[in-house]
């Protein structure tokens, strides 16, 4: 059961300082951190737990709780790996659905009820095959059995999940930065802050204009993103404009914008730095099922929606919504580059280590 969202607000402003709240929970932090580090502990005396693939897995996850904006940066890192020649696959959580014991694997155009609202996102974006599971490991082998083609995974989210053995990763957090800096119920982080050292690449995803938090103390690479609107699709009908086009065509009409994502106001703020004034703007909970419409009490002749949010809301075939395409850009490009020369180098490692087994 999700928490109601004053009370997630209420959570979030609290863990920006360390306030008389945040200090009386510290206490439960320390726990908290401390199974942390058993946990660590025991994965890493103990190989046998984790499951190592046969070619290059990159993990994409934060230690923020709630939503800092992984998936587009899933999408981007994807995308540019299929232009550099890769053939990736994804595994998932599935967040949400009902799943036996055995990964739910599909490619192109899957329902969000069956595999989720970001795998569905993610498939449609992409083209690439995914595998949905709790149990990261049974989704990577049902991968790579259903998709031998694969030679790269991406795990989206899991960072915590030591279970999958990772041979890059990627954090992914936004302007709050680690916020306050202590774990729960204290802070809002899952792991220590010094987490922050270990990863590979650190993206900070900033809302349009947002100043971000000062440079971490690590070694990782480190790259800004803001993502900005490229085009805009009629969901009934798949029309589709150019965001110029598109503010030309409707910039005059009300508009409304309803977003069912983890931070809804980056998705309205992005609207409006880039020209569009909203007359209405709905917040849903993250992960909303849209199990009714919310857009029948809205009166805009335009209602922009995500593409997060689009997965789940064909079906009501409503010609007034519109889904947002963003794009993002980052303040080094280059990253992507440093990404697939790091993998270059990390699968013919794995192919040599394969080929000196065979031949023993």
């Amino acid at each position: 059961m999700k928490a109601p969202a004053a009370l997630v607000r209420g959570l979030h402003s609290a863990w920006s300082k360390k306030g008389w709240i945040s200090t009386l929970l510290l206490p439960l932090s320390w726990i908290a951190a401390a199974a942390v580090a058993r946990k660590r502990s025991r994965y890493a005396n103990q190989p046998a737990l984790t499951h190592h693939c046969a070619i290059p897995v990159v993990v994409v996850g934060n230690i923020y709780v709630g939503g800092t904006g992984k998936t587009p940066v899933v999408i981007a890192l994807l995308q540019a790996l299929q232009a550099r020649g890769w053939r990736p696959g994804v595994v998932s959580r599935g967040y949400g659905i009902k799943l036996g014991e055995r990964a739910r694997t599909g490619q192109g155009e899957l329902a969000a009820d069956r595999y989720g609202d970001e795998p569905a996102l993610i498939a449609r974006a992409t083209g690439v095959p995914v595998s949905v599971h709790p149990d990261r490991p049974e989704a990577a082998r049902r991968l790579q059995r259903d998709f031998p083609q694969v030679d790269i995974i991406v795990a989206d989210d899991g960072l915590q999940h030591l279970a999958l053995g990772r041979d890059l990763e990627i954090l992914v957090q936004d302007g709050r930065g680690v916020g306050n800096g202590r774990m729960l119920p204290a802070g809002p982080l899952r792991e220590p802050a010094d987490r922050l050292r270990y990863v590979d690449v650190i993206v900070t995803n900033l809302s349009a204009g947002q100043l971000g938090p000062a440079p971490v103390d690590s070694p990782a690479r480190q790259v800004a993103m803001r993502l900005a609107p490229a085009a805009v699709e009629r969901l009934v009908s798949g029309e589709t404009l150019s965001w110029p086009d598109w503010l030309a065509e409707h910039g005059g009409e009300p508009a409304a914008a309803v977003a069912g994502i983890g931070r809804p106001d980056r998705f309205f703020d992005m609207l409006r730095h880039h020209g569009l004034e909203l007359s209405r703007a709905l917040s849903l909970e993250d992960h909303a099922d849209y199990a009714e419409s919310p857009f029948a009490g809205l009166t805009a002749p335009a209602i922009l929606i995500t593409g997060k949010d689009a997965v789940k809301c064909g079906r009501f075939q409503d010609p007034r919504l519109w889904v947002v395409h963003a794009e993002p850009r980052f303040s080094d490009p280059g990253w992507l580059d440093h990404v697939h020369d790091m993998l270059r180098m990390i699968a013919r490692h794995k192919a040599s280590v394969a080929q000196r087994r065979r031949g023993d």
